[in-house]
């Protein structure tokens, strides 16, 4: 029922707006106004009204659908907060679908509010009724010219490929007007608001079974079920691309009293999550729209290291372009042997040929060359980049026809094409295609324009035109890892959780039952113990104090290095005495570890998203470096290089000044291990191995926390 009543609210064939208004200043007639042509029914209700706008006006839903004979799909509620819950009880008694609240005055405005809006979701639950809102400004569905908004303007926005999911209904209408300036349609545009009801998720499932909708841009600042809408989103991108912008990234705060809260902040983790889940982050809404346009006409099939060709008839837009592609970390190869060949019999030997190809001032070779680097097995996508010359180049007879992969045909005014050239581009190009140039607004956006409608992603810059060859990178590569991310390792038994609360030495014990080693040690509760567990350890060791009131050792003084003798240790015991503590102590007697590099691994039980693995660099000096990589659990241990490839510091990781290259196979088994303890011990909250140290011969545990969930 609740799915059926979404697709009415979303794709409703009749409307009835409550609160519709003869006064032009009021949201009321602004909404009526700009469903004027809805190509459904449409029923304003007014009880001081018999018509609006030309429409003929009802006192009540029950009376419009009385009258009718028609129960509408959905309400759009252009009310007062206060007046909601009465029409929503109106909606239930006459059948609608959904309703849609764009009034504000609810969760966001504090306490009365939040009670306002929790009455009202029970309300729509009860009566298999589904809400989008409140305080949004609606959606829109050029298809069937249905604008459920009050924003001017949307009801010109024409059908397309494109669809948008927005948590703001503002953000919702900045993507669909830059989506729209660029050239392209929508499907769907919505604005959700508050997302009591109707959330990113929901509407992300409808759009996977639409086959109008060929990309989607998302906009997220928070989300109440992550770990559902990772699952959705999962599924849905290796079929419909979607880039999300979603902000947050200087909220870092702490998550829990460890380290590996403090490093994973509520940005963070959403960004992960998007990510593992197929998705391109993108920084900002111009962004977001360009790479959407991109991926709705051209997308790269699943690899793990995507190439491209850059075709430039000016050398420094050229090196713009590839610098920053290659400061992305995508991959601009040299063009194979028998490639440059090619376009050595095309081109003079006066520019740079290996990729990019400098043609210089564009020639009738131009869409041989362009054949040529598409042709090369290194190159998946191919960006194209002319200043705006058309008596030496006209980009759509020469792009168009190569991307359609038909006879060219050369527009009027443009450079003349040779047979031998247009029979080579004849041939059409099977690899997505991306062009820019620069002029005059009103000269190139003719060319824009056409670019984009024979399915070639145009922009305005060089810098736009990289931005969009590396969105198509990424979401090759995501696609890539969402392929492979099945999990592949043996899954042992879940180990025997100890009682909390838990010490250094229980909560090694809980790692180490799951495959992370840790030293030889010994947990002693009297000095006795501790001198005999030395004697029978090999020396040197190190001495720590054993409470789990002491989170941070090192921090307290409770960690003495490097003892090698029994007096040393009665030295070290004495300073370990002198620490103050509330509670019961001991001494943890272990082997020193060999040198290596020093991480942190922890996991932690994010309310949203479930279990969030990190790995990073620096040990205890991690949360000042802040260079680390996050995963949602559970995950592979290909995942998990794939964490360590993201870090800044990586090279540490492969020999850094005469060093052998650490075990990194060891330093995934033992990230995959945290994410397992989480997932199959629901009383922790959190661990965190810090440091864990990496050699050529694997890692060690040196430390370890476990907190105990609340409760």
């Amino acid at each position: 029922m609740t799915r059926s009543s979404l697709t009415r609210l979303l794709d409703p064939q009749s409307i009835a707006v409550v609160g519709a208004s003869t006064a032009p200043e009021k949201a009321g007639y602004q909404a009526l106004l700009t469903l004027r042509e809805f190509s459904g029914r449409l029923f304003p209700i007014n009880p001081g009204a018999t018509e609006i706008l030309g429409f003929k006006a009802y006192p009540s839903l029950a009376a419009a659908r009385d009258a009718t004979g028609v129960a509408p799909d959905l309400a759009l509620l252009v009310i007062p907060a206060a007046a909601i819950l009465e029409a929503i009880r109106d909606a239930a008694r006459a059948g609608c679908g959904g309703v849609l609240v764009v009034s504000g005055g609810f969760a966001e405005a504090g306490e009365a509010g939040a009670k306002l809006q929790e009455e009202a979701v029970a309300l729509c639950r009860d009566a298999g009724l589904r809400m989008l809102g409140p305080n949004t400004s609606g959606f829109v569905r050029p298809r069937t010219r249905c604008a459920a908004s009050f924003a001017p303007g949307v009801e010109e926005i024409p059908p397309g490929p494109v669809a948008v999911v927005a948590q703001s209904g503002g953000v919702n209408l900045v993507l669909a007007f830059l989506i729209h300036r660029l050239g392209l349609g929508l499907s769907l545009a919505v604005g959700l608001g508050n997302a009591v009801d109707v959330d990113a998720a929901d509407v992300l499932e409808q759009l996977g079974e639409d086959p109008d909708t060929k990309a989607i841009a998302l906009h997220l600042e928070g989300v109440r079920d992550g770990r559902r809408l990772f699952d959705v989103l999962r599924r849905l991108t290796p079929r419909t691309p979607v880039v999300a912008v979603t902000p947050g990234r200087a909220d870092i705060g702490a998550f829990a009293r460890s380290h590996t809260g403090n490093l994973i902040g509520a940005w963070d983790r959403r960004v992960a999550a998007l990510r593992q889940a197929g998705v391109v982050v993108v920084d900002a809404t111009d962004e977001a729209a360009d790479a959407v346009v991109a991926l709705a006409r051209a997308r790269i099939a699943p690899k793990p290291v995507p190439g491209v060709g850059v075709l430039t008839g000016q050398a420094g837009p050229g090196l713009l372009i590839v610098d920053r592609l290659k400061a992305a970390g995508v991959s601009v190869p040299e063009l194979a042997p028998e490639s440059l060949q090619r376009i050595e019999s095309l081109l003079p030997p006066l520019t740079f040929l290996r990729n990019p190809v400098d043609t210089g001032r564009p020639s009738p070779a131009f869409p041989a060359v362009l054949r040529a680097i598409a042709d090369d097995p290194g190159v998946d996508a191919v960006a194209v980049f002319a200043l705006h010359e058309p008596a030496a180049l006209d980009p759509v007879a020469v792009l168009a026809p190569l991307s359609r992969g038909v006879a060219n045909q050369a527009s009027r005014g443009s450079a003349p094409l040779s047979r031998g050239v247009a029979s080579e581009a004849s041939r059409g190009v099977s690899k997505p295609l991306l062009f820019a140039t620069t002029g005059l607004p009103e000269s190139i956006a003719p060319t824009l324009a056409a670019l984009t409608e024979a399915g070639i992603p145009a922009f305005g810059s060089p810098e736009r035109l990289a931005t969009a060859a590396r969105v198509l990178v990424e979401d090759a590569q995501l696609a890539w890892r969402v392929q492979r991310g099945a999990l592949t390792q043996p899954a042992p038994p879940p180990a025997t959780v100890p009682e909390p609360p838990f010490d250094e030495a229980t909560a090694k014990a809980l790692v180490a039952a799951y495959g992370v080693p840790v030293p030889p040690g010994v947990a002693c509760r009297t000095r006795a113990e501790a001198l005999a567990a030395f004697a029978a350890l090999r020396k040197p060791v190190v001495a720590k104090i054993l409470a789990a009131e002491v989170a941070h050792k090192t921090e307290a003084g409770g960690v003495k290095v490097g003892i090698d003798d029994a007096a040393a240790l009665e030295a070290a015991l004495a300073d370990l005495d002198a620490i103050l503590l509330s509670g019961p102590r001991g001494y943890l007697i272990e082997e020193m570890a060999p040198a290596g590099v020093e991480l942190i691994a922890g996991a932690l039980r994010d309310p949203s998203f479930g279990p969030v693995v990190l790995v990073g660099l620096g040990g205890t000096a991690a949360e000042a470096l802040q260079d680390t990589a996050v995963r949602l659990a559970p995950l592979s241990a290909d995942d998990a290089l794939d964490m360590l490839d993201e870090l800044r510091g990586r090279r540490l990781l492969d020999g850094w000044r005469g060093a052998p290259p650490v075990d990194r196979p060891a330093i995934a088994r033992a990230i995959v291990a945290l994410g397992r303890i989480l997932l199959e011990q629901p009383a922790l909250a959190e661990i965190e191995i810090n440091p864990l140290r990496a050699t050529a011969a694997g890692v060690v545990a040196l430390d370890a926390l476990v907190v105990a969930a609340a409760g």
